[in-house]
């Protein structure tokens, strides 16, 4: 495709454009433009009022405006009239650099300056639920271990089948689809992208997934734990690092342990040494850390992990590395913001690289089972605010994203740690009442 959209509008028969950009609490937020005005769009921008959004801005800044950036036009292939496209946003002239997709960028730029080129790939997992949100859609999906359920995802096969073949017209290489853990949850797989690639793709599927669902009548959630005693959503994140021309894999090395090379394990380094202060993105809700702190599940696995260690093929660690070349990190869940997951993990990465960091021993334990016999590995935070604490106090961390974004993530998710504190529960009125 070019770069011109009003002639894409022309040439594919769309009428309206969404410009779309990711505020900081990963709320996808757009104006809807006819294609006659794209041609002015794409040149000055969309028009917001960032302070309107959960961006750190009051109403007295100027105008920010959403660039749209021509490479990631995505015709919406339930309603091809309307087309998607990730925007940049700038204000007065410069860019915005607590913006999500900006930050993205800027650190992939950091890493191509090394030579490296960071692909990605993830897992977004999802509950097919009620309107109301109260209970999942399935009145007959009851089984005590429901991973893989035949019966169960072929009773949301129009809903499973509408998305994956709007992957398939799309390009996207989707390679599989199943029921997951949890009673009335999916997941939906698609092949790897560069980060930025990945990261619209994630945030478009996203979107996708809910327009679809309520299409029939459902409503999709991408919620951390949306029901107590279930799997919660993960977004596990599988990573590599290729060569600056994206031809050769630098992270494999078949001579190497679990053909990962000496520079894949120091990226790896860089993930597990900033790891407690990466949940605070990878992880960003008050939600979240009833996944990763959760009690055993109906099933009889979080799938979850709460503690830092590494290991070969084994599912119950932060990070495993499943085969040659690549590592999975499965920290990150469905709350993660699609631009700031991958630029965290570039941005630790990177470090560790650098650094020359050492990813410390490999377990190959059972964690559920064992886990209490390491000794040494830390624990992941308790909740949001510890996280937030972390990552505050890890300097080069905050400085490789970048202080504006790190300042204003920081001052408006404790904001919202706030407002979680204060909010009265039942909880205490049960447990306080007759003291």
């Amino acid at each position: 495709m070019g770069n011109d959209l009003a002639a894409f509008a022309k040439e594919n028969g769309v009428k309206y454009f969404m410009i779309s950009y990711t505020d900081l609490f990963g709320g996808q937020r757009a104006k809807l433009v006819p294609a006659q005005a794209i041609a002015d769009m794409q040149k000055d921008g969309a028009g917001f009022a960032g302070f309107a959004t959960w961006l750190d801005l009051t109403p007295a800044h100027p105008d920010m405006l959403a660039v749209p950036d021509p490479v990631s036009v995505i015709q919406l292939p339930w309603k091809p009239e309307v087309a998607w496209i990730a925007a940049n946003c700038i204000m007065d002239e410069k860019s915005v650099e607590q913006a999500p997709r900006n930050t993205l960028m800027r650190v992939i730029d950091e890493a191509a300056r090394d030579g490296m080129h960071v692909k990605t790939g993830v897992e977004a997992e999802f509950f097919l639920i009620s309107p109301d949100g109260k209970t999942i859609s399935d009145e007959y999906d009851t089984a005590s271990k429901p991973c893989y359920d035949q019966q169960a995802v072929m009773r949301r096969y129009d809903v499973i089948a509408e998305i994956c073949d709007h992957m398939l017209a799309l390009g996207w290489g989707p390679y599989q689809n199943d029921h997951e853990d949890a009673n009335g949850q999916f997941e939906m797989n698609w092949a790897f992208d560069d980060a930025l690639a990945t990261a619209d793709k994630h945030s478009f599927f996203k979107f996708m997934v809910k327009s679809v669902a309520e299409k029939h009548g459902l409503r999709a959630t991408f919620m951390p734990k949306p029901f107590p005693g279930l799997t919660g959503n993960g977004c596990h994140a599988h990573i590599s690092v290729w060569d600056k021309d994206g031809k050769t894999n630098v992270f494999a090395d078949n001579a190497m342990e679990l053909g990962l090379s000496a520079k894949g394990k120091n990226f790896l380094g860089g993930i597990m040494k900033h790891a407690s202060a990466l949940a605070a993105i990878t992880n960003p809700t008050v939600n979240s850390y009833k996944r990763i702190n959760a009690p055993r599940t109906i099933s009889g696995a979080t799938w979850a992990p709460n503690s830092v260690t590494w290991t070969g093929n084994n599912r119950t660690h932060m990070v495993r590395v499943p085969g040659p070349g690549r590592f999975e990190l499965r920290l990150p869940d469905g709350a993660a913001n699609p631009y700031l997951l991958q630029a965290v993990i570039i941005a630790a990465g990177l470090d560790g690289i650098r650094s020359k960091a050492d990813p410390g021993k490999r377990y190959d334990i059972d964690m559920y089972q064992f886990g209490h016999t390491v000794e040494g590995a830390p624990k992941l935070p308790l909740n949001l605010l510890d996280a937030l604490r972390e990552f505050d106090n890890d300097k080069s961390l905050k400085a490789a994203l970048g202080e504006e974004f790190s300042s204003a993530y920081l001052k408006l998710k404790h904001q919202e740690w706030n407002s979680y504190a204060s909010h009265f529960t039942q909880w205490e009125r049960d447990h306080t009442l007759d003291i």
